[in-house]
């Protein structure tokens, strides 16, 4: 009966884990809508806006949530507070080369920079964290690979923002889950040690009238300046939150939600060009997500029999 209990608990937390990662790419599929309508805003400032209130935002969550000495509880672990500086600026690359993007008129190429993050992230599962792959789940890497070279053939050029996106976020992943805290007071370090850069260089651009919102900004800019942070906070919050109960191989695939809605975006809202080679590479990549779905079918059916029954 306990073993029952306890393989039961397991499951939902992972069926959590799961649900936090779908939300979580879903609110960062939508994003380009709310990047769009900040320009012309300069993206760097954008950037480092996003990270001054994001930290405001979290530090009120933690303070609401937690007792004074639990906030700090997580910089008593050995090599947490390097650990949280490192995923704050790899984020903060991250964010400043999509909000870039976005705004410079290459959203598709930010939809290819996530189709092929999953990609790095798996490969980063296996290399660092010992994961296993099954026949299916290598069939769909396998898959959705072919799709994110038929995108990079598709391109034409040599994808930096791309690549970029990629392997900054994958490498954030990896250290999110190897630091293993807590959601609230990781994001709250990771913004906390970047915040004195941010406030030197909005100060900055915003004295020298550099496209700040001195300079530029509407009513609107300055509404979504504020809730900036809180809009890319959430996502990172339920993204550790998935980390902490899921695999790196299942993140990895979930991601895939975000870049299809972005790309969706791309095409129907902001109208990019969209020509066969890209759709033929949608395709592939929507095939590797139908072999994994089946491949998690049927590791959930037979971890069920071995465990829980």
């Amino acid at each position: 009966m306990e073993k029952r209990n306890v393989c039961k608990d397991s499951n939902k937390e992972y069926e959590k884990g799961v649900a936090f990662a779908t939300l979580s790419y879903v609110i960062w599929g939508v994003l380009p809508v709310y990047w769009k309508a900040l320009a012309p805003v300069a993206p760097v400032l954008i950037m480092f806006y996003r990270m001054l209130m994001a930290f405001i935002f979290v530090a009120f969550l933690a303070a609401f949530m937690y007792k004074p000495a639990q906030i700090f509880e997580p910089l008593r672990k050995k090599g947490a507070a390097v650990g949280f500086l490192i995923s704050g600026v790899l984020i903060s690359v991250n964010w400043g080369i999509y909000i870039w993007a976005v705004n410079s008129g290459h959203i598709i190429q930010t939809s290819m920079g996530y189709y092929i993050n999953p990609l790095i992230t798996i490969v980063f599962g296996v290399v660092f964290f010992k994961e296993k792959l099954n026949k299916y789940k290598i069939a769909a890497l396998a898959t959705a690979g072919a799709g994110v070279a038929v995108v990079l053939v598709g391109y034409g050029e040599f994808p930096f923002v791309a690549l970029g996106l990629a392997v900054s976020f994958a490498c954030y992943g990896a250290v999110k889950k190897k630091l293993n805290a807590n959601a609230v007071l990781a994001l709250l370090f990771e913004t906390a040690f970047l915040t004195p850069v941010a406030l030197v260089v909005v100060t900055f651009m915003e004295t020298n009238g550099i496209n700040g919102l001195s300079a530029v900004g509407t009513p609107l800019h300055y509404v979504l300046i504020a809730f900036a942070g809180s809009v890319t906070a959430v996502p990172l919050l339920l993204f550790a939150a998935a980390a902490n109960r899921v695999d790196l191989t299942m993140i990895g695939f979930t991601q895939y939600i975000s870049p299809t809605i972005t790309l969706l975006l791309g095409i129907f809202v902001y109208h990019e060009i969209f020509d066969r080679i890209k759709l033929a590479a949608f395709a592939l990549i929507w095939a590797a997500l139908a072999i994994y779905a089946f491949s998690e079918v049927m590791g959930k059916s037979d971890k069920t029999i071995e465990e829980c029954l």
